[in-house]
C-alpha cells in the first residue's frame, strides 16, 4: 500500500465561525487569523493506493463554482490543485477507481463533477465509483435550511449513477477501515487506514487542524456540538492508546500528528509529514 498527500488548493473561513465559543485570545495562539478575523484553511486530501485500486478520499472544491468560490472563501489553487497533484505522483483523473467521500460538504466534495464549457456536468473520475454514508447522502439530497449551502445539488446528484452507500463502520478493502460520526454532520465516515505499522486516521471535520484539539474547542458549523465534543474525547483518548497518526485536511500549517496527554491535557506530540512516517 501507498499513501500520498494530495493538495486541492487553499481557502480562507472566519476563525470565529471555526473555533466555536472559545475566545480569539485564546485559538489565536496556535492559529494565527489575518486582519479581518479571516484564518488560512487547506483542502489535503490522501490518495490510498492499494494494488490495482487507487483510492482518493475527499477532493476539495473543484472548478465548477470558482469565481463563486473565490469571492467567498478566497479559493487560491494557483500553485496547487487536483489535477497538478495527482500528476506529481504519476497519477490522473481517469486513474482514480473509488472517491471515499467523508461527507458531502461542497468542500470536501465538490471536485467530484465539473462542468463543460456548454454547462453540461460531468463525473470528473469516470472510471471511479463512489462511496458515502447513506445517513450522509440521505441528509445532503433533502437538507435541513442551515446546511443547504453547503450541499449544492449539482455536487451530489451526477453521483447516483455509480454511488455506493454504506450505513455502518466498516471496511472498504482490508488495511481500510471507517467508523461513522455525526456531531459535525450526520453520517460523517472517517477512514483508518493501517500503514507500515501505523494507522494514519484522516480527521476530516472531527478535528479539522491540530489547533482543534482541546476539547472545547467545536466550529459554530457543527449541527451537534455536544455529540463532537463525545466523538473528539473517544477519538482522542483512541489515537493515545493506539499511537495514531492523525492527518488533517484542513491545517495549513500541519500535515500529521501524534498525540500524548499531559497534566494540562491533551497535547501535540509531534508533527511531521505523511511522507515521513516511514522514518519515524
Amino acid at each position: 500500500m501507498q499513501l500520498f498527500a494530495i493538495e486541492t488548493g487553499h481557502f480562507k473561513l472566519d476563525g470565529g465561525a471555526m473555533f466555536g465559543v472559545v475566545p480569539k485570545s485564546l485559538w489565536s495562539r496556535t492559529y494565527p487569523a489575518d486582519e479581518n478575523n479571516l484564518i488560512n484553511m487547506s483542502m489535503r486530501c490522501l490518495l490510498v493506493v492499494n494494488g490495482d485500486r487507487k483510492i482518493l478520499i475527499n477532493n476539495g472544491m473543484g472548478n465548477k463554482n470558482k469565481d463563486k468560490n473565490t469571492l467567498y472563501f478566497h479559493l487560491d489553487d494557483s500553485m496547487v490543485n487536483l489535477k497538478n497533484s495527482l500528476a506529481k505522483h504519476d497519477f490522473s483523473m481517469d486513474s482514480i477507481t473509488d472517491v471515499f467521500l467523508t461527507h458531502l460538504h461542497f468542500d470536501h466534495c465538490g471536485g467530484s463533477v465539473d462542468k463543460d464549457e456548454n454547462g453540461n456536468l460531468f463525473l470528473a473520475f469516470p472510471n471511479a465509483e463512489f462511496h458515502v454514508s447513506r445517513q450522509q447522502w440521505e441528509w445532503a439530497i433533502n437538507p435541513n435550511k442551515r446546511e443547504k449551502p453547503s450541499y449544492p445539488p449539482e455536487n451530489l446528484l451526477p453521483m447516483k449513477e455509480r454511488l455506493n452507500l454504506f450505513e455502518k463502520d466498516g471496511e472498504l478493502f482490508p488495511g481500510f477501515k471507517y467508523k461513522i460520526y455525526n456531531g459535525h454532520t450526520m453520517g460523517q465516515a472517517i477512514p483508518f487506514i493501517s500503514y507500515n505499522g501505523k494507522t494514519v486516521v484522516f480527521t476530516s471535520d472531527v478535528l479539522p487542524t491540530s489547533a482543534h484539539i482541546p476539547l472545547p474547542y467545536i466550529m459554530s458549523y457543527d449541527i451537534q456540538p455536544l455529540t463532537t465534543l463525545e466523538e473528539k474525547e473517544s477519538l482522542l483518548k483512541e489515537t493515545i492508546e493506539n499511537d495514531l497518526v492523525l492527518f488533517f485536511e484542513h491545517d495549513f500549517y500541519t500535515e500529521c500528528c501524534t498525540l500524548e496527554s499531559t497534566a494540562k491535557g491533551v497535547k501535540v506530540k509531534e508533527k511531521y509529514t505523511l511522507a515521513e512516517i516511514d522514518g519515524q
